[in-house]
């Protein structure tokens, strides 16, 4: 199991520690010109996110990137499109870069995990699993202590 702890939050990602799929390869980083400017899926780049540029994985697949040299890995987002350098197989932003420890190095060779992030159970989706007990609903009807009888079965 791999746990995310989101920045500026108490909340948490976790995910299965079997990937479902891996890649090794070069990657590098990219800031520059580039911060401010629309990414593939329409955000504005920000280089103090833990975000990458991949050829063809879905927009926000989550990827652990792990550097071969001195085994630190991190996690990014996917979102946005590249490297468009033959050889790259991921473009990190500068902040997963820097967690990386491949900032000042610019290249390294790594292996990247796309992740499977496993649900948790909070108390909006707990219902759906166990729906809340309902009280009895009451009669329509009055009790037949209370019922007036029939015309035709009155006695005389």
């Amino acid at each position: 199991m791999i746990i995310e702890h989101l920045p500026n939050s108490s909340d948490a990602l976790i995910y299965s520690s079997m990937p479902t799929q891996v890649e090794h390869g070069i990657a590098s980083w990219y800031g520059g010109r580039w911060i401010g400017r629309l990414t593939a899926n329409g955000e504005t780049y920000r280089a103090g996110d833990l975000t990458a540029a991949h050829k063809k994985l879905p927009f926000n697949t989550r990827v652990r990137v792990v550097d071969l040299k001195t085994n630190n890995s991190v996690i990014v987002r996917i979102n946005n499109r590249g490297p468009h350098v033959k050889g790259r197989i991921i473009d990190l932003s500068v902040a997963a870069a820097k967690k990386l420890g491949t900032y000042d190095r610019g290249l390294a060779k790594v292996r990247i995990e796309i992740l499977r992030e496993i649900p948790l159970i909070t108390a909006s989706n707990l219902s759906a699993i166990n729906p809340p007990k309902t009280l009895a609903a009451k009669p329509a009807i009055s009790p037949p202590s209370k019922r007036q009888r029939p015309e035709h079965l009155k006695r005389n």
